[in-house]
């Protein structure tokens, strides 16, 4: 019987380990053999599922993101393309929140030049950006040259600032995320939405799940 058939879970369980140490220690922390200490198993197990320590790596975030992409694919889409703009955001503060150590490896380190994971999901807050102009909700995108793309790195890093701040218990959660509505709010508003339309479509947009 191989690794794999014996123990289904062990790969999850390395990533997730493999993410502590290097959020909590620093890349040079992780190697084959601390791995396999901390999980109880060997490093013939570690090899067997990653070939180098760069491929562990790499799962580490492939992880990451598979996992976000994931919640953010089960969001449904409604008529409200604010309300979804709000509920993607949602998911991205909430994931960070949940699983500090591979946000930390997703947003925080440096990936490798060839690694272009992140692109994806940064496209996905672009393409509902984009939904919420074409709606006529933020009108003040006919006045800048790559509104969508500006204001979706503007919501990105808002929310990856918020979920550092909430990880390192600068602010207890429930003041995080009236910062987090509250800002939420003024930049809608200051894309041009109706102050009465962006609040009530902030209030379907909650998940409500950290």
């Amino acid at each position: 019987m191989s690794p794999r058939t014996a123990d289904p879970a062990l790969r999850t369980r390395l990533i997730e380990t493999a993410a502590r140490i290097i959020a909590e220690e620093g890349p040079a922390a992780l190697t084959s053999r601390r791995l396999a200490a901390e999980v109880g198993a060997s490093t013939m197990a570690v090899f067997s599922r990653f070939p180098s320590m760069a491929a562990l790596h790499r799962a580490v975030r492939e992880e990451g993101f598979g996992r976000l992409n994931a919640r953010l694919d089960a969001l449904p889409v409604s008529a409200d393309p604010v309300a979804d703009l709000v509920a993607a955001g949602d998911v991205l503060f909430t994931d960070g929140v949940r699983s500090p150590h591979l946000h930390r490896a997703m947003f925080v380190d440096r990936p490798p030049e060839d690694d272009d994971l992140g692109v994806g999901t940064y496209r996905r807050l672009v393409a509902l950006v984009r939904r919420c102009v074409a709606a006529g909700r933020f009108p003040e995108a006919g006045q800048l040259p790559a509104a969508a793309e500006m204001w979706a790195a503007q919501l990105w890093s808002m929310r990856q600032g918020l979920v550092a701040m909430a990880v390192a218990g600068l602010l207890p959660l429930d003041q995080v995320r009236f910062v987090l509505d509250d800002m939420t709010l003024r930049l809608l508003v200051g894309y041009g939405d109706d102050p009465a339309r962006a609040r009530a479509s902030m209030a379907p947009g909650r998940t409500n799940d950290e």
